[in-house]
């Protein structure tokens, strides 16, 4: 086995940190009381950031009859989670547009994966036992995954044999392979990219335990489930990252937190693949 997670360590200290307004965007939104004044603010205090959001607003996904040209009335049509994904992709787009050659996915892959699974992780909220906040769960999906983008480097040339130790059951599942090969996983990379980041709770537990979210803190665990299940719909309607697609343990200890009939599944996956349609479109077309 080689351990490469001081490389892993080292290259995400290269990494450049996020803009302020990014920042502030994901601190605000990973508290459950905020409100989206708040939000509004930190987009009108950035003039890339508000150019960017009224350019998709007013783009033909939206299909609007007269142009926007307040961000106040923007966000009544776009909603928060289209701003925190817009903020993001702004932000982070080099390593979210990144072709995943070690996991032998195509560029635009890990961002589309991420924000399919922030949908679903928001829509199977109102499922979960205990209250969870669906914005923050959709800001840790949007994130969740994104240890990826540096991971792939370390990984070129190993999808053939972790997916025969998987058929030969050698390894339980695509992260435990990373770590036997290369001493670190994506969850662990993605928890040191936040770290590096200084990105606050929940989202470092939610990053780092989506693959096992019953090792989650306690009081991030309902948030952490709801991620979890996320990843797993994301996967199955289509959306994955390569070669490590549907090759992951489903957590059965799910349902002590998510209360999910099959017609509840059935409904979520219409629905988040409307939104996910309106939301690459409307991005596309400010490309």
């Amino acid at each position: 086995m080689t351990n490469t997670s001081a490389e892993v360590s080292k290259l995400i200290n290269q990494i450049k940190l996020l803009s302020p307004s990014a920042s502030s965007l994901l601190e605000v939104t990973s508290r459950e009381d905020h409100d989206l004044d708040e939000v509004v603010s930190i987009i009108k205090n950035d003039a890339n950031l508000t150019a960017k959001v009224l350019k998709i607003v007013n783009s033909a996904a939206y299909g609007l009859r007269s142009e926007i040209t307040a961000i106040d009335r923007a966000v009544g049509f776009t909603g928060e989670t289209s701003l925190i994904s817009i903020a993001m992709n702004e932000a982070a787009g080099m390593l979210y547009q990144k072709e995943l050659t070690g996991y032998e996915g195509q560029k635009g892959d890990l961002w589309a994966h991420n924000l399919l699974t922030a949908l679903a992780a928001k829509k199977i909220v109102p499922h979960a036992i205990k209250p969870v906040n669906g914005d923050v769960a959709f800001t840790c999906g949007l994130l969740h995954d994104i240890g990826k983008s540096i991971l792939s480097d370390f990984l070129e040339n190993t999808s053939a044999k972790v997916i025969q130790a998987l058929d030969e059951k050698k390894v339980t599942s695509y992260e435990n392979a990373e770590s036997t090969i290369l001493g670190i996983d994506h969850c662990e990379t993605g928890f040191k990219l936040a770290e590096h980041w200084n990105l606050p709770e929940p989202i470092p537990s939610a990053i780092r335990y989506h693959h096992n979210p019953s090792a989650a803190p306690k009081e991030h665990r309902g948030l952490v489930y709801a991620v979890h299940l996320g990843d797993m719909l994301s996967m199955l309607a289509g959306s994955g990252t390569g070669a490590d697609t549907l090759r992951y343990q489903l957590d059965p200890n799910y349902t002590d937190y998510i209360d999910l009939s099959e017609d509840d599944l059935a409904i979520i996956m219409v629905v988040i693949g409307d939104e996910f349609t309106k939301m690459q479109e409307s991005m596309q077309d400010d490309q």
